[in-house]
């Protein structure tokens, strides 16, 4: 446990329904393994509470807890959506929200086998999704995401620098990343983008995608953050039938997509060595979905 981190029981939950939101505080309680930001606990068969762990700021899940709303009338598979808010208190200083829980398996723990079904659900779901945002949607460059390439150079060296790249050559993974720099800008008007699609914020059911959790991210700009999805998430043969079913994509987007692919698989990979090394954070399911998203990104 981090120093920022707050050890969150089951007791202390049923507490601050008690506290808050006493209807609730009945319900069955059990945590869910995983998380990291956020600690999730299961309520009742369809609630969830996601209780502000080592996120520093507040503003994460107030972002979801403003425009998760909208969004979800908007997308054509299941989201999580806030039903009630937790607001800090004397024995829990962070905030915490009550969502609807997104029935399925994370995704870095199940495997996808209906893969012509999961390319078009994720390209029907990114086509919805990727559309103009309002003026006061958050940008994403102040959390680390959303910015072109080129200005997350520094992130990217750090992961190629401390991952065990295994029988990756690290000059073909520099390569894609290379290119992705080069590549021009985002000139499209700001569309709304969830920017962390990774194995963990997907979850499976009947061998395809059953839902997308985590918006923590979600901001404004250049899709190529979603679009990298395709390598990330889903099978080999899965990739060309996402792009044939997303709208068209020009060159710059897709470069830029996939270096930020590369650099999305590097960081699973990298979580995945701290995982079973024990390092705090660890995550060593993301360590083998990081590879073989890598080894896609290589092979196009």
């Amino acid at each position: 446990m981090t120093g920022s981190e707050i050890n969150v029981t089951a007791d202390l939950v049923r507490d601050l329904l008690r506290e808050q939101h006493p209807d609730l505080a009945e319900l069955p309680i059990r945590e869910v393994a995983g998380g990291w930001g956020n600690q999730m606990w299961r309520l009742g068969d369809d609630l969830a509470i996601r209780m502000q762990r080592m996120d520093r700021s507040h503003d994460l899940q107030l972002k979801e807890r403003r425009w998760l709303p909208l969004l979800a009338s908007r997308v054509p598979i299941p989201i999580p959506t806030p039903v009630r808010s937790g607001a800090p208190s004397e024995r829990f200083p962070k905030i915490w929200t009550v969502m609807t829980w997104v029935p399925g398996t994370p995704m870095d723990q199940a495997q996808i086998s209906r893969g012509d079904h999961a390319a078009d659900l994720l390209a029907a779901f990114l086509k919805a999704l990727h559309v103009a945002a309002p003026a006061e949607a958050p940008d994403g460059s102040g959390s680390g995401f959303g910015a072109h390439p080129k200005e997350s150079t520094e992130g990217f060296e750090h992961f190629l620098r401390n991952v065990d790249l295994g029988d990756f050559a690290e000059h073909d993974v520099q390569a894609v990343w290379d290119d992705a720099v080069a590549a021009g800008e985002w000139r499209g008007p700001r569309v709304w983008v969830h920017g962390d699609l990774h194995p963990a914020n997907v979850v499976v059911a009947d061998g395809t995608i059953a839902g997308i959790v985590d918006f923590g991210a979600v901001f404004a700009g250049d899709p190529a953050w979603d679009l990298a999805a395709a390598w990330v998430l889903l099978p080999a043969e899965g990739v060309s039938r996402f792009f044939d079913n997303y709208p068209p994509v020009d060159e710059a987007t897709l470069r830029r997509a996939r270096g930020l692919a590369a650099m999305k698989s590097l960081f699973l990979m990298l979580m995945g060595q701290n995982g079973e090394r024990g390092l705090p954070g660890g995550k060593p399911t993301w360590g083998p979905a990081g590879r073989a998203a890598l080894d896609r990104v290589l092979k196009v």
